[in-house]
């Protein structure tokens, strides 16, 4: 069947409008945050209702047309990079809360839904979405689903996972199902977590019924400043080891320092090598009583200067900060390939003193920016495309961390997922047998590998083009990287 027969026949589907399939209009989907990688699909479309997401899946196995699922694009492992001659399923405008009970504290929304406008809704009746990527001003709970997101809040309350009850979800083959419902207890086989961090290889999610936690009575929050990054790891297995579960504790380096201070004026203190954002919540005794024991252990840990938040707007200054770093990164570099391994947090302090080894070893500078509670590290690898070679110097120097993250007992990937980058590595903290479990669990949902087709498994389909120079906008004359 030709490629014309199926655009015709979503051409039934949807109106012109929303069926994108002309060059100029394929262009900003041909990259998601990874924007090392691209590749175009044969078309892109914009579904507004959940049936006719249905019916375009139903289409693709009909056809047997690969499609890809997306909301924001804000995937930094190339999970939502467009299969080459596929379909793109755009699903920003199934943005709809659709139930918000408060009583029952669960939220039923569209995949479109943005992060943040959960816990805005919610808000009128003391309660919010805990999960708090840094995207979440922008990223979808779509793909917050599809990659398991995590936050700066993870190390307390969890990720994705811990929050999603139920998903109402559409099958490769257009199955529509049902997982999980609206509690917090599940009976037989866990299909929901199954589901979540599947990056989207299992389907597109139509609906998710959300679970909402009150909001913190008090919050405690504060910063030190270190001579060195490596005593700010350390001090993070301190806070940890003494027993104490803060809501957050964040690690950002220098450059990280250097760039949010450029992009915001956060006001973060001058000539540190690292910074440690501590942040306690909960009921205000509680929270009382856990800063009587934090503020000792952090002035013992070699923190040069150490702030406390007087007040919200002060809090907030910290954290938008911390929020903003991995964007403000871009005021150092045109370009940067961003890290996703985990290591205990015993063996943190001795993480970061071997990536700035690495770092000097070769030639090219890394900011850290990561959440350090649960050993979550994002080390940006700062490069520029445009010099011949650069690129791949970067991803054998983010390689060489992500070995680093195995060798020391860790994970390859905290919450940006495998995707298209860490394809490879799988096989390094899995053996033969676990991969080709997982292989074989995926074929049995979907045998045709219709839906995110070529991520996650070794050996899948490279992208049509990795992007080692100038971008085709950008030599046309439509963007500047000045």
């Amino acid at each position: 069947m030709s490629a014309q027969d199926w655009l015709s026949a979503l051409a039934h589907i949807y109106p012109p409008d929303r069926l994108l399939a002309q060059s100029a209009q394929l262009a900003s989907y041909e990259s998601d945050a990874l924007t090392a990688y691209r590749s175009r699909p044969a078309a892109v479309v914009l579904p507004e209702t959940q049936i006719e997401v249905v019916e375009t899946v139903r289409l693709c196995h009909r056809f047997r047309v690969p499609f890809v699922a997306r909301g924001s694009g804000t995937s930094l492992s190339g999970g939502s990079l467009p299969v080459k001659d596929g379909i793109l399923i755009a699903l920003n405008r199934l943005n709809r809360i659709l139930r918000l009970d408060p009583q029952e504290r669960v939220a039923v929304v569209e995949p479109g839904v943005i992060n943040l406008d959960v816990s805005k809704a919610a808000a009128p009746y003391g309660l919010y979405y805990a999960p708090d990527p840094s995207s979440q001003s922008v990223c979808t709970i779509g793909g917050n689903i599809a990659f398991n997101s995590g936050g700066a809040h993870c190390l307390k309350y969890g990720m994705t996972s811990n929050h999603v009850l139920g998903i109402k979800a559409v099958l490769p083959d257009g199955e529509v199902v049902e997982l999980g419902g609206d509690s917090l207890e599940s009976v037989g086989p866990d299909l929901v977590g199954l589901f979540v961090g599947s990056e989207g290889l299992f389907g597109v999610a139509l609906e998710i019924t959300l679970r909402l936690l009150p909001k913190p009575e008090r919050f405690r929050t504060v910063l030190a400043a270190y001579h060195s990054l490596q005593a700010a790891g350390d001090a993070v297995a301190q806070v940890v080891a003494s027993g104490l579960l803060p809501g957050a504790l964040e690690i950002m380096d220098r450059l990280a320092i250097q760039a949010a201070e450029a992009a915001v004026h956060a006001n973060y203190p001058a000539d540190a090598a690292a910074l440690l954002i501590v942040e306690l919540d909960g009921e205000a005794e509680q929270v009382e009583e856990e800063f009587k024991r934090l503020k000792p252990l952090v002035e013992a840990s070699g923190a040069y200067e150490i702030r406390i938040a007087a007040d919200e707007a002060d809090r907030l200054r910290i954290w938008k900060g911390r929020k903003s770093a991995f964007s403000a990164v871009g005021r150092l570099s045109p370009d940067y390939v961003v890290n996703d391994g985990v290591v205990p947090r015993s063996r943190l302090g001795e993480a970061l003193a071997e990536i700035e080894r690495l770092s000097a070893a070769y030639g090219l500078r890394v900011a850290n920016v990561f959440h350090a509670g649960d050993g979550n590290l994002h080390p940006l690898v700062l490069y520029d495309g445009r010099e011949a070679g650069a690129l791949e110097r970067a991803e054998k120097l983010a390689g060489e961390i992500l070995q680093m993250c195995i060798r020391f007992g860790g994970s390859i990937t905290g919450e940006h997922g495998i995707g298209m980058e860490k394809r490879d590595y799988l096989p390094r903290m899995y053996d033969e047998i676990d991969v080709e479990a997982m292989h074989r669990l995926r074929l049995a949902i979907d045998p045709h590998e219709l839906s995110n087709r070529g991520k996650m498994f070794p050996g899948g389909e490279a992208p049509s083009l990795k992007f080692t120079g100038m971008h085709p906008l950008e030599r046309a004359g439509v963007i500047s990287r000045e």
